[in-house]
């Protein structure tokens, strides 16, 4: 069986500290203007590939869905509006990022429907078949061990129960690619560090993008966890991909 560890691709290079106290506190800096920043970088694109992805559990009707690495929530808010199940958990590692995303909770009128907590990816303080569905918006490659954190996601969803990860990822074809390749690693760094004040943020989100086990990989990965009907659909040239499995 492939193994993938504790991946050491981390925010501050030189810190001492791991990559989920750096992530914790990257984000906890950059929340103020996370929202904003993913709108401007993707073009608005981002909204469209959320709702395809949340698509992909209409015909399941979960009742019970978890948000893992939820940021400021989008993602949560967002399947409860498409989906009406009875009850959303977001669990994230930046208290900064979920003050934001409660806030907006109960400014959509929600506080009941939806609850964002603090929460581990690799350590997910629900029994063992608890949730429909699990969702990861842009977060998964931020596990800081992938293998585990995709375990203990198998392990709260119910028999039947499915996982949708939406992730970025790399073109495929050559020409997409050579610019994208430039978007990222040039382009969007300045951005990001002009808007956010942050110089290592968006070079963590290009670095992490690039050492992503993304694609076949990752769906290979989830078959060796036992996760059933596996499957990826890339969206806009396969800057963005959603993967897809069931317990």
């Amino acid at each position: 069986m492939t193994t993938y560890g504790h991946d050491t691709v981390v925010p501050f290079r030189h810190s001492a500290d791991s990559k989920k106290k750096q992530l914790e506190q990257m984000f906890d800096k950059i929340a103020f203007r996370y929202d904003f920043l993913n709108h401007v970088l993707s073009a608005g694109i981002d909204k469209g590939w959320r709702r395809k992805a949340i698509n992909q559990l209409s015909a399941l009707q979960p009742k019970k869905i978890l948000d893992v690495a939820t940021g400021t929530g989008d993602f949560a808010i967002q399947s409860f509006k498409m989906l009406s199940p009875d009850h959303v958990t977001g669990i994230d590692i930046s208290v900064g990022m979920l003050d934001i995303g409660k806030k907006k909770v109960a400014q959509a009128g929600l506080g009941e429907r939806i609850a964002l907590e603090v929460g581990d990816s690799e350590a997910i303080l629900f029994d063992d078949n608890s949730f429909d569905a699990v969702t990861v918006a842009f977060g998964v490659r931020n596990f800081e061990n992938l293998q585990q954190g995709l375990s203990e996601i198998y392990r709260v969803l119910k028999p039947g129960g499915k996982l949708v990860v939406l992730e970025c990822s790399r073109p495929d074809n050559a020409i997409v690619r050579s610019f994208y390749n430039l978007y990222v690693n040039k382009i969007m760094p300045a951005i990001g560090k002009a808007i956010s004040k942050n110089k290592f943020a968006y070079q963590y989100l290009t670095d992490s993008v690039q050492n992503f086990p993304e694609k076949k990989t990752f769906i290979h990965l989830l078959n060796q966890l036992a996760y059933r009907n596996a499957f990826y659909k890339t969206l806009t040239f396969g800057i963005c991909t959603i993967y897809c499995g069931e317990k």
